[in-house]
């Protein structure tokens, strides 16, 4: 996630009781959305010449192995059987068959994929990473979407994200909107002699978007797919507040000068060049976010 840091936060998680008030089931698909059959709705096969540029310890496994924290929905998260679902996993299906491979979801901490990522554990990550100067520092990043911040009130009630001085806002704990984003608009009205927000972090993003839809919060904020998705499975409740903004890309975290990463960067390519990236974003409706070149490390090229 653009979202998302590298080290935990340490926050405590407020426990609720929360209503359910969001349907957080994915669009309906063909095939189940395990670690082969999410991307079934988009025909996708092996490419001969992308299979053999894998390094041959992946190529002989004929598995690719995939940090992941599937609590992001619409990005990742887990279907109604516990399975992986979302875009990313879709995504990600479609690399693994475009590159002849078995994807295995090494599901876990958000914080311990990059590390399991550089000591060689899992051969890539895929969990909304936003790829920054500073990340890139420990792992390289292959681009696969442009994501803002997106901040979302109940139907009806006008915040502005930039003048919510006193409100109560929920984040996801240890995401970007929690770390730095909200606490960066808090200082600024402290600074002015106002009251500065009161930040709500939730362990996963439903808690945060139920504490917005039974009102015990006045705004959320979230990656701009994440809010929208959010939207749409609240029944009417939320709307977005104001338009996205920071714009960042998301990265396919990948060991620093891996022999796998151009690979990941033709399989992704591929995919871009044929069509099925995009009708796989178009499935959930986070098309927007669609990128044109699988290119490597775009934070640091600005």
């Amino acid at each position: 996630m653009r979202t998302r840091y590298i080290l935990p936060v340490l926050t405590v998680a407020t426990a609720l009781a929360l209503s359910g008030c969001v349907d957080n089931s994915q669009p309906a698909a063909t095939g189940s959305a395990g670690a082969s059959g999410s991307a079934a709705a988009v025909d996708v096969k092996k490419n001969d010449d992308v299979a053999a540029m894998l390094p041959e310890k992946i190529k002989s496994a004929g598995v690719l192995n995939v940090g992941m924290a599937n609590n992001y929905p619409p990005n990742e998260f887990k279907d109604d059987n516990g399975a992986p679902a979302g875009w990313s996993v879709d995504l990600t299906n479609a690399l693994g068959k475009v590159m002849g491979l078995k994807v295995n979801f090494d599901i876990g901490t958000f914080d311990n994929i990059l590390p399991a990522v550089r000591a060689g554990k899992d051969d890539m990550g895929m969990s909304s990473f936003t790829d920054t100067v500073e990340r890139e520092k420990q792992v390289d990043f292959v681009y696969y979407y442009s994501a803002g911040i997106q901040w979302a009130t109940a139907k009806g009630k006008t915040v502005d994200p930039n003048n919510a001085c006193g409100l109560k806002v929920a984040v996801q704990a240890t995401t970007y909107e929690d770390t730095d984003e909200v606490p960066k608009k808090s200082k600024a009205c402290t600074d002015a002699g106002k009251p500065a927000i009161q930040i709500f972090k939730f362990d996963a993003q439903d808690q945060a978007t139920n504490a917005l839809a039974v009102g015990q919060v006045d705004a959320m904020s979230a990656d701009s797919p994440v809010t929208l998705y959010a939207i749409s499975k609240t029944k009417d409740r939320l709307q977005t507040a104001g338009d996205a903004f920071e714009v960042a890309p998301y990265g396919i975290p990948v060991a620093k000068g891996s022999d796998f990463t151009p690979a990941l960067q033709k399989a992704l390519q591929t995919l871009i060049d044929d069509g099925s990236y995009t009708k796989i974003l178009s499935k959930w409706g986070v098309e927007a976010g669609g990128i044109k070149k699988a290119d490597l490390n775009v934070a640091a090229k600005g």
